[in-house]
């Protein structure tokens, strides 16, 4: 336990030092606020943007202001959210195998699943950091936006707080995981990531919609990790709007918490699976 609490650590300052780690984190915020209210907050002013599909201005506002923030900020994790954390997994843990730094690590003490799992607690913890983050920065920009509309100020609940920082914890720490898992079998970040984005971006998409000629593969297609991700952060949803890229509604919340639950501990154990029964070279 100490080993691991140590790797951990080690693990957290490696990442606050690495250009890369805080690159991703940002891009993240940023797409984050352009899309969930840059864009509709240029529809609501009169502006030109197409985002909303023409949703009547008393939704739209709605949408902008804080009460929204639990179900606004989850809708782009599934995919492209997904996408930015997967391509962190797979550096963080691809990267050891080409700097041959994993090897420096294990010949210092700690013992593979010490020094590997330190490295996927690490992960988690700045999954649970960007999504309480991303929440309050949105909180912030939505009262903003509220205080100049002359809006309700009107707070999300405890319980929507806890509900949204829960739902995009499952679904962002879900792809971290899968790209550390990518990573591993890779051994190398490049090749890691681009398996992984063809998988979210492309694979996933095909399947489901081959699904619809071959009825049969649905029941395969409706228990891949993006149609759970997807479905968690459309029980979210409230309104009724443009279709959101990788947001579904094929399973309820309960069953898309309990299929990402399953993908999150089969990406950890067969990360370190893997690492304790292969050679680093």
């Amino acid at each position: 336990m100490s080993g691991l609490l140590a790797s951990t650590r080690a693990e957290l300052l490696r990442l606050r030092k690495w250009p890369a780690f805080w690159i991703i984190l940002g891009t993240w915020i940023l797409l984050n606020l352009t899309f969930a209210y840059l864009f509709n907050y240029l529809d609501y002013t009169g502006g030109q943007s197409a985002m909303s599909d023409n949703l009547p201005e008393d939704v739209l506002l709605r949408q902008l202001l804080p009460a929204a923030v639990p179900e606004v900020f989850t809708q782009g994790m599934a995919m492209f959210g997904g996408a930015l954390m997967l391509i962190l997994g797979a550096l963080v843990l691809g990267s050891g195998y080409g700097w041959g730094s994993w090897k420096t690590v294990l010949t210092q003490g700690p013992s593979r699943s010490a020094a590997f799992g330190g490295t996927l607690l690490s992960l988690l913890a700045v999954v649970f950091a960007l999504v309480c983050a991303a929440f309050v920065v949105d909180l912030g920009v939505a009262s903003v936006i509220a205080v100049s509309q002359d809006a309700s100020l009107t707070l999300p609940t405890v319980g929507q707080a806890v509900n949204g920082i829960v739902t995009g914890t499952m679904i962002l720490g879900m792809w971290t995981l899968a790209g550390a898992f990518i990573g591993t079998i890779a051994r190398g970040p490049a090749l890691a990531v681009g398996l992984g984005l063809v998988w979210v971006l492309v694979v996933e998409n095909l399947l489901r919609g081959v699904s619809g000629i071959l009825g049969p593969l649905a029941a395969l297609t409706d228990r891949l990790p993006g149609t759970a991700a997807g479905s968690l952060a459309g029980a979210m949803r409230t309104v009724d709007g443009p279709p959101t890229p990788g947001v579904l509604d094929i399973l309820s919340r309960t069953e898309s918490l309990v299929v990402l639950g399953v993908y999150l501990a089969l990406f950890a154990v067969g990360t370190l699976w893997l690492v304790r029964r292969r050679d680093l070279v």
